[in-house]
């Protein structure tokens, strides 16, 4: 089950439409029903509760508003091969040129 601090992904009706971080789930009066506080992540942010089953935080398909909604958990990708820090990297044999920015004229 997704838990506080999560990203999940939000799809309506099949197709990806947005992100948002749980920010807070307790439970509701009915048996396995939860208040779900999502931070929604976009401009501007939005904060709003939803009162899911716990098999729709699991990312079971449910309706809202006659539409088809899932919330799937996001997992940071995986790094195939960590760079050794302490590798020389090769020298160009070009030379950048050097730009002063104190000796620029105000315009």
């Amino acid at each position: 089950m997704a838990t506080e601090k999560d990203i999940v992904l939000i799809y309506s009706e099949g197709a990806p439409l947005t992100f948002a971080r749980i920010e807070g789930i307790l439970p509701d009066i009915k048996q396995n029903w939860y208040h779900v506080k999502l931070l929604i992540l976009q401009i501007p942010l939005q904060s709003v509760t939803w009162i899911l089953k716990d098999s729709y935080i699991n990312g079971e398909e449910f309706t809202m508003d006659g539409r088809k909604v899932r919330l799937e958990p996001i997992e940071c990708p995986k790094i195939a091969e960590k760079p050794d820090l302490h590798e020389e990297k090769p020298k160009s044999s070009k030379k950048g040129k050097l730009i002063l920015l104190k000796n620029r004229k105000k315009e």
